[in-house]
């Protein structure tokens, strides 16, 4: 294909997904319409509390323009569960011609919200994937790992140690931990860890919507070059493996089925997307969360067997993946509508996880909250996230480790939200570690 062939393809692609989504929902947010107020409205990125209200005043099922909205605990849960909705990415989720041009345009490069990814599957070949992949990120696997994790924290904050003036915390500790554990699971050598941390920064934006044009075709070139080294990297761990998780997944059999080289690309990208950003987020957020409620890090001091606890909390209160949605595979009631083969309906998580019939005083962020783990952070049903458990123990001994070296942290200016809708969490958080 010509480079202006390529561009025009790109470029169309674009318009088509992100860039329809940036023209289309600010026109809406100005009506009132809800799922276009999540989508674009700024003020609901840095507070979305008021908007989720409204969805809620509404009922359990809100109808929106494109999709029906729900904040509602128990839809969410039900909708995730459900066999009468599938993922976006495994069939249409918009008008036909819109759908159409999506198709046509698109690259053959992979993406976390394409097939084969995980995220995009269905059954009956979802089934035999997961199963494939879980046998190898099993709870013994990431027993082991969380020791790496903690290993990881303290030589981080070594690092660190002597730092008097002001710290860009995001930058140094909680970009650096998850990159070092996918760098892990992944079987990547130490001196290639920062080309991962730079493939993790370009590809995270890859799991949003309405990226502007330079920001798409960032992800974009990063998911490729991220893929081109994926390869390489693959073909050496066939040749020598290692005892990572990476080189058990290419070993696996079921049923003498094993992954094949675009699933096992997939599932790297995914750990990659997946793994890094929304880890970065919680980590960000916990730290703004402490170090703005003191009173909730004496108890943690006093009582550190609730770390576990205190960080389901944050990942309910700072959901770091907002929202998801699912397609009705054929008309499906659900919460008191029924919605029509086709139609979309937008699960906030992040609503869900403040629902005030399911977590009293929702709002409060509370470590010894008794019910903090029934959050949808993690989506649900077949599609959960396989990497909850060492995504909670990334937080929990990442949080905890820091706290404990540094009790005095505090804020030291004014922090950067990500500029992300799907996503929530900080590009920046200045500190001083000694107060």
């Amino acid at each position: 294909m010509s480079f202006a062939l390529e561009s025009a393809r790109r470029r169309t692609h674009w318009m088509a997904t992100h860039g329809l989504v940036r023209a289309v929902a600010p026109l809406g947010a100005r009506v009132g319409d809800l799922q276009a107020r999540l989508i674009s409205d700024p003020q609901v990125r840095v507070d979305p509390g008021p908007v989720h209200r409204e969805i809620r005043a509404r009922g359990p099922v809100a109808r929106g323009r494109l999709a029906d909205v729900t904040v509602d605990h128990g839809v969410v849960r039900d909708v995730l569960r459900s066999d009468d909705f599938r993922t976006t990415g495994s069939g249409p989720q918009g008008p036909k011609i819109i759908d159409a041009i999506v198709r046509r345009t698109r690259s053959d490069g992979l993406h976390p919200l394409r097939p084969p990814s995980l995220l995009a599957t269905e059954p009956p070949s979802h089934t035999t994937y997961r199963r494939l992949v879980s046998s190898v990120f099993t709870a013994r696997a990431v027993t082991a790992m969380r020791d790496n994790v903690e290993q990881t924290a303290h030589r981080l904050l070594d690092d660190l140690d002597g730092e008097t003036g002001v710290v860009d915390i995001i930058d140094r500790y909680c970009a650096r931990l998850p990159v070092a554990v996918i760098g892990d699971i992944l079987g990547v050598p130490e001196d290639e860890r920062d080309l991962v941390l730079h493939f993790g920064e370009l590809a995270a934006p890859s799991l949003d919507l309405g990226l502007s044009w330079s920001e798409h075709r960032r992800v974009e070139d990063g998911l490729t070059k991220f893929v081109e080294w994926l390869r390489d990297h693959l073909a050496r761990l066939r040749d020598t493996p290692g005892d990572d998780l990476m080189s058990q997944l290419i070993a696996a059999r079921d049923e003498g089925v094993a992954l094949t080289e675009e699933e096992l690309l997939a599932t790297a990208g995914l750990v990659l997307a997946a793994g890094f950003e929304t880890t970065v987020n919680i980590l960000g957020s916990g730290i703004d969360l402490l170090t703005t409620h003191r009173d909730q890090l004496e108890i943690l001091t006093a009582q550190r067997d609730l770390w576990a606890n205190a960080a389901d909390e944050m990942l309910r209160l700072r959901a770091p993946v907002q929202m998801t949605a699912r397609s009705a595979v054929r008309p499906t009631e659900v919460g008191g509508r029924t919605l029509p083969a086709d139609r979309l309906i937008l699960l906030v998580l992040a609503g869900a996880n403040r629902d005030p019939a399911v977590f009293t005083d929702p709002d409060r962020f509370d470590v010894t909250r008794e019910n903090a783990n029934k959050h949808h952070s993690f989506s649900g049903g077949r599609h959960f996230c396989l990497g909850a458990a060492l995504a909670r123990a990334e937080t929990e001994v990442g949080l905890q480790t820091l706290f404990e070296r540094y009790p005095d942290i505090v804020r030291a200016g004014e922090p950067v939200r990500r500029n992300t809708r799907v996503l929530h969490g900080y590009s920046s958080y200045p500190v001083r570690l000694h107060g």
